[in-house]
């Protein structure tokens, strides 16, 4: 079975407060982009242990340290799932902001629920991929959403970016999550961003902020000129996604990639 796990950006990202679990409230929305991985799931009862093929970016650390072993791990808690051969074939960057792992590891936990007859539920499958992350349960349905809580409440909404293009930049730099919100203060005075981007897009600029950007433009003043690169390219909106370090635009027609050869990676869609 061959899947095409995806990413996703925020429009918006808001830290309201720190929780008794040691997690914060956010408030964002998540919105799935077409930059994919490729992952293909062969169950062979034959097989005494899970066999892996990786391709593509290079993934550190050892094979049961990701998403996907994971998201088996748990299915097999309930489940009499077999072995299998695992080729991921990985395109989008790891410590980026875009959920790449987390989409991975929840894809396994659609893929077999289906390949394996498990008749879970979304509601099932999302609870089960709570435990993997807090974003894991929005790529179970995969549609743009309000999330709060630690990311797991999630309201459907339309930003309305369909015909939109999108263009997502990103460098070799790596913002430390724990630093970022150890170094933030939190601010239960905002709007929400579920709101702001019922408002036309031209007014996004003003309105809805990335809470990171203000510890990752700072500690690393590059991000901040990818931004304004792609403002000064005519992007109606531009922002950091999640805690770093990826910067996208998104521009109301299509952009050459040759206006951002000084970047190594960037990725250019119709959404």
């Amino acid at each position: 079975m061959v899947v095409f796990p995806n990413a996703k950006i925020n429009l918006g990202l808001e830290v309201l407060r720190k929780r008794k679990d040691g997690f914060h409230d956010i408030d964002s929305v998540f919105f799935p982009i077409p930059l994919c991985d490729a992952m293909e799931l062969m169950p062979d009862k034959q097989l005494r242990k899970d066999v892996w093929h990786f391709s593509g970016l290079h993934i550190s650390g050892r094979p049961t340290d990701n998403l996907c072993s994971g998201a088996l791990k748990l299915l097999r808690e309930k489940f009499d799932v077999p072995k299998l051969t695992i080729f991921l074939h990985k395109v989008i960057p790891m410590g980026a902001g875009l959920g790449g792992g987390s989409s991975d590891g929840s894809f396994v936990i659609r893929a077999l629920n289906k390949k394996c007859q498990l008749n879970m539920s979304d509601e099932e499958m999302k609870e089960m991929a709570l435990q993997l992350g807090s974003d894991c349960p929005f790529f179970i349905n995969n549609e743009p959403a309000q999330a709060t809580g630690r990311g797991e409440v999630l309201r459907p909404v339309d930003p309305g970016l369909q015909g939109k293009y999108l263009v997502l930049i990103h460098s070799e730099i790596h913002v430390s999550t724990a630093e970022a919100y150890a170094k933030m203060e939190v601010d239960e005075s905002h709007e929400s961003p579920a709101q702001i981007v019922k408002k036309p897009i031209e007014e996004w600029r003003h309105l809805l902020r990335n809470r990171f950007e203000e510890y990752a433009f700072v500690e690393y003043p590059e991000l901040a000129r990818t931004k304004e690169k792609l403002y000064q390219s005519g992007a109606l909106y531009a922002s950091m996604t999640g805690s770093g370090s990826a910067i996208y635009g998104i521009f109301d027609r299509k952009v050459e990639r040759q206006r951002f050869s000084e970047f190594d990676f960037v990725y250019v869609a119709q959404l």
